[in-house]
């Protein structure tokens, strides 16, 4: 299989998630679509370094992963203590937060 189409699939699922964090008003759902851009990238940092044919894409790639492991527990704290403050996940209800 081409390269190429890689790359197309990750234009294509960034895109997507870039949409879905501009229209959508679920912190719930725009915590995926950031979830969606971050996977694009590190399937463009794949199909790059496949490409090439070293290793420092797959690297950058797997710490891209850890990353996003991390954020998925921080984000997903906060949006917990919105709910439970607002008992909404909407992203309007979290500018109401500040003092």
């Amino acid at each position: 299989m081409n390269p190429v189409n890689y790359l197309y699939l990750a234009a294509l699922l960034f895109t997507i998630g870039g949409v879905g964090v501009l229209i959508r008003r679920n912190a719930i759902v725009v915590f995926m679509c950031v979830e969606l851009m971050l996977n694009a990238c590190n399937l463009a940092f794949v199909t790059f370094s496949r490409m090439h044919g070293n290793l420092d894409g797959q690297v950058f790639a797997f710490f891209t992963m850890v990353v996003a492991a991390a954020e998925v527990v921080v984000g997903l704290a906060i949006i917990v203590s919105v709910y439970r403050a607002r008992h909404s996940a909407s992203v309007d209800d979290a500018s109401l937060l500040k003092l």
